[in-house]
């Protein structure tokens, strides 16, 4: 077996819903960031690329016909360049790194890329096809942009609720205030201002060409609790999620390198940390945000540490509860300190676009390793329909 490195990350600023990357095809987001990539180690022959490996949760519009060999062509990589699009909806970005890390790690390549692409502006409605020619009824055009459509009858309706209903379930389960939840989301857009003003995020984040958006459009560095606490609840009348302490919907891209340590030379420069374990996890479709807890725990004991070993942290903010649900029980099996968690802004800021958002805390998390020197670091995410994933680096930078 063999080690797998990863060498370089980018990804575009996260555009919000209708906003400054709507009229950028995700195909194009996608190309982007796989030639902003490559840019990243201008040393490299393409061809010498062994596959590409591209997440994206939708994949019912302009992001159709495997989208991962779309962004290798209109990047303009070798035509011998092979590629896979994966769904693991929030997750997908996440798994695609992790296939490209257990690809390097059999000796099957020595280096592959990952990423991800999601545009939630640009996601079609559809139509099911009638079971006969000409129904005599109405039919409706089903949203594609986020969440269940077109349920299977035979699925227990409490798998299918509404993923804000589903957070909702999990604050009355873990008694997590509105107020929490709120200082939360807050915290997060304050860090990731803060984390772009310092110039955190510069040589991570590469603009869209024909799009006037230079940083995440969805960072607002004014909230305060004070003002998300006058929001009225978006999922349940008396319910604490609002639109203030959960994700936005968003589109944008990243990627990332990733090769063996032999690779190095081919790629020109040297790696900035080792995948040092994996781990996933399911439980019950409705409590999907909570699964980041046992995947996290996995990759840390395939890579042989602890929560104590841990310095730095980052969790996708699908909603500021299921964050907190998850960061309570890590710190209750050993993390050191909640501060660790997303020091740079998490999602609620920074944006979700579905399959980018796994590419964009594996790079960020690198970073934040390379910057403080702590030598472990774990990504994590939740991921609808009741799974989790979760990546444990090592700091070699």
């Amino acid at each position: 077996m063999h080690d797998a490195f990863l060498y370089a990350s980018v990804r575009t600023p996260f555009g919000k819903f209708n906003g400054a990357l709507a009229q950028t095809r995700p195909d194009d987001l996608a190309a982007v960031a796989l030639e902003a990539l490559m840019g990243r180690a201008p040393a490299l022959d393409p061809a010498q690329v062994s596959d590409v490996f591209w997440g994206n949760a939708n994949g019912a519009g302009e992001d159709n016909r495997n989208v991962g060999r779309m962004a290798v062509l209109l990047a303009g990589l070798p035509v011998s360049v092979t590629a896979t699009t994966v769904n693991r909806l929030c997750g997908s970005s996440l798994d695609a790194a992790m296939m490209a890390s257990r690809t390097v790690e059999v000796g099957d390549a020595d280096v592959v890329v990952a990423g991800g692409v999601e545009s939630m502006t640009r996601a079609p409605w559809v139509l099911p096809k009638p079971t006969r020619a000409f129904p005599a009824g109405n039919v409706t055009a089903v949203s594609t942009t986020l969440g269940w459509r077109l349920v299977n009858p035979r699925m227990p309706s409490e798998w299918t609720a509404s993923l804000g209903e589903c957070n909702e379930q999990l604050q009355e389960r873990f008694s997590i205030s509105r107020e929490r939840q709120d200082e939360f989301a807050v915290r997060s857009h304050r860090l990731a201002a803060e984390a772009w003003a310092k110039g955190f995020y510069d040589d991570l984040v590469v603009p869209v060409p024909g799009a006037d958006l230079a940083r995440d459009e969805c960072i607002r560095p004014e909230s305060t609790v004070e003002a998300l606490a006058a929001l009225k609840p978006s999922f349940r009348p008396d319910g604490t999620l609002t639109a203030g302490n959960c994700s936005p919907l968003n589109d944008g891209a990243s990627a990332v390198l990733i090769g063996s340590e032999v690779a190095a030379g081919a790629i020109g420069r040297d790696p900035v940390a080792r995948i040092a374990g994996r781990g996933w996890s399911a439980l019950e479709p409705q409590a999907f945000g909570y699964a980041p807890v046992e995947a996290a725990n996995a990759a840390l004991a395939r890579a042989g540490i602890t929560w104590g070993d841990v310095g730095a942290v980052e969790l996708n903010e699908a909603f500021a509860v299921q964050s907190i649900a998850c960061v309570d029980a890590w710190l209750e099996a050993g993390l050191r300190d909640p501060e660790v968690v997303n020091a740079k802004g998490g999602a609620i800021a920074i944006g979700h676009p579905l399959g980018a958002s796994g590419g964009r805390i594996v790079g960020t998390l690198a970073a934040r390793l390379a910057e403080s020197g702590e030598r472990w670091g774990v990504a994590a995410i939740c991921i609808g329909v009741g799974q989790g994933l979760a990546v444990v680096l090592e700091n070699v930078a």
